[in-house]
């Protein structure tokens, strides 16, 4: 039995998208990277998948007639190249029931959250102006609705007085690049289990 293969999304600098590339070529991540889906052709992370030598799936949403739509054409891409997992990794768009049912259970997503508080956007700024003490990384399911999916996995991470949404966001992404990886393996290894809202990790 081969690699799981995966295909990861994402809309801007790609930086979790790197921290797989490096874990598979670090020997620490056992899964194929198939496919990078971005929503914005000229956006970094088009680049860092092409420097990796991981083949894109590139486009402009507003070319199609509904979300519906371009999601149909990114299943048939994925179905095409036997794509077992769906890594979102800062990925920018709803995604529809079109997308979510045949993956549900098959498809996470990473937030800057420790939800299910700050769901949606900019949830660095929202922790912040809220003024908690800490705040974190969530990777979790998705299920259809905004960051409510199934949690898999969190990270903590602590709020200084002086922070910035900048220099608490340098170390929130810091965990994000851990956590991810580390979060694929194990569902690469078979230790993940969803039940219900509940998700199991053995070992």
């Amino acid at each position: 039995m081969g690699a799981p293969r995966i295909a990861v999304f994402a809309s801007g600098q790609g930086t979790n998208f790197q921290a797989i590339v490096d874990a598979v070529q670090e020997g620490k991540l056992d899964v194929t990277i198939e496919l990078l889906v971005c929503d914005k052709p000229a956006a970094r992370v088009a680049q860092r998948a092409r420097k990796a030598g991981v083949d894109t799936f590139l486009f402009t949403p507003k070319d199609y007639p509904s979300r519906e739509a371009y999601e149909m054409e990114i299943i048939a891409e994925l179905e095409r190249r036997g794509v077992e997992l769906i890594v979102l990794a800062g990925y920018m768009r709803i995604i529809t029931s079109v997308l979510v049912e045949p993956f549900y259970g098959r498809m996470i997503n990473i937030h800057p959250a420790l939800l299910p508080a700050f769901p949606g956007v900019n949830g660095i700024g929202q922790a912040l102006a809220y003024g908690v003490k800490v705040t974190g990384v969530t990777v979790h399911y998705v299920d259809g609705g905004m960051d409510s999916g199934p949690i898999i996995a969190q990270r903590v991470v602590e709020v200084a007085d002086e922070d910035t949404e900048e220099t608490l966001a340098e170390r929130i992404h810091a965990a994000e690049q851990a956590l991810l990886p580390a979060v694929i393996q194990q569902i690469a290894q078979g230790r993940v289990t969803l039940e219900g809202r509940h998700v199991r990790v053995s070992g």
